[in-house]
């Protein structure tokens, strides 16, 4: 089973590094390759999950095209044979795990929307009844559904984890007429995303999005409504009061907590079945939400 961890067949400057995408400069563009690396705790693991990058990319690619009405991406191919500077030669590695994208004026900051209570939103409601200080309602369960979807942006931090920050907070950040449009297109986003994935037999707990401007449009960039970067919990099995079951890394989560591991550097080596488990997860939430088999 082939998997991909590293991108250096690509001869063209490298912009950006991440966890699990790798971002080339190609002048008023860019090329984002999805590599099947994981990470979990922050720290990125030697093992590689197979076709997690193809997951990640084609679930992001479907959500662009089905909210483009919404709010407008920075997509413009994910056909390789499309993509300029020789790199339609790479077609084979390409395919199916990249987008040639638009350049686009990052805003510094994570968009989370939550439509139920999980996560560090349950840790701080358990502390002190709010989420992202906002009050909330009394006798609220672990897994119940908020009253209404909240807005609860984050700091993009380069190194460790983001940090939590309050609309006001946002507002001193960006200016208060960017931070109620990020707010307004991310509450926007989620509801069309929940109501799709209900219909498909999933609930979309919380998720996290990632604007920018190009000539002065608001785009959605990066990656959009994929396990990485949201819950999605099997409706069938939904029942608050307990953990959820969930489409996404939750199980790598669940197995490396059964373990002695500290959450630092070095992280452990990952069993063959956990790698396996892991990936059919990733397709699993694939076929789920697009009706397809990934190809």
């Amino acid at each position: 089973m082939t998997t991909q961890r590293n991108t250096d067949y690509i001869d063209l400057p490298l912009l950006i590094k991440g966890k699990v995408r790798d971002v080339y400069d190609l002048g008023d563009s860019m090329l984002m390759i999805v590599t099947d690396r994981i990470s979990a705790f922050d720290v990125v693991f030697e093992e590689c999950i197979p076709d997690k990058g193809k997951v990640l990319n084609s679930i992001s690619a479907f959500w662009f095209d089905y909210t483009k009405a919404i709010v407008n991406n920075h997509v413009i191919s994910t056909d390789p044979s499309e993509y300029p500077m020789g790199l339609d030669k790479h077609a084979d590695k390409l395919r199916g795990r990249s987008m040639w994208v638009k350049k686009a004026k990052m805003f510094p900051a994570e968009c989370i929307v939550r439509g139920y209570l999980e996560g560090s939103a349950l840790k701080e409601y358990k502390a002190s009844g709010t989420i992202n200080g906002v009050e909330m309602p009394s006798g609220l369960r672990q897994g119940d559904r908020l009253p209404e979807p909240l807005f609860s942006p984050s700091t993009k931090a380069d190194e460790g984890h983001d940090i939590n920050i309050t609309m006001s907070e946002l507002e001193d950040l960006i200016g208060k007429e960017d931070a109620n449009r990020l707010k307004d297109a991310s509450i926007s986003l989620y509801q069309a995303g929940a109501a799709y994935a209900l219909e498909k037999g999933l609930i979309l707990a919380d998720t996290k999005f990632e604007f920018g401007t190009i000539n002065g449009e608001l785009i959605i960039a990066d990656e959009m409504l994929t396990p990485d970067s949201s819950r999605f919990w099997d409706l069938s099995d939904y029942e608050p009061g307990r953990p959820q079951k969930s489409f996404d890394k939750q199980y790598l989560r669940e197995w490396l907590e059964s373990t002695d591991w500290d959450k630092t550097y070095p992280a452990p080596s990952l069993p063959e079945d956990v790698i396996l488990k892991t990936s059919e997860k990733y397709k699993e939430a694939y076929s789920l939400l697009t009706g397809k088999a990934l190809q």
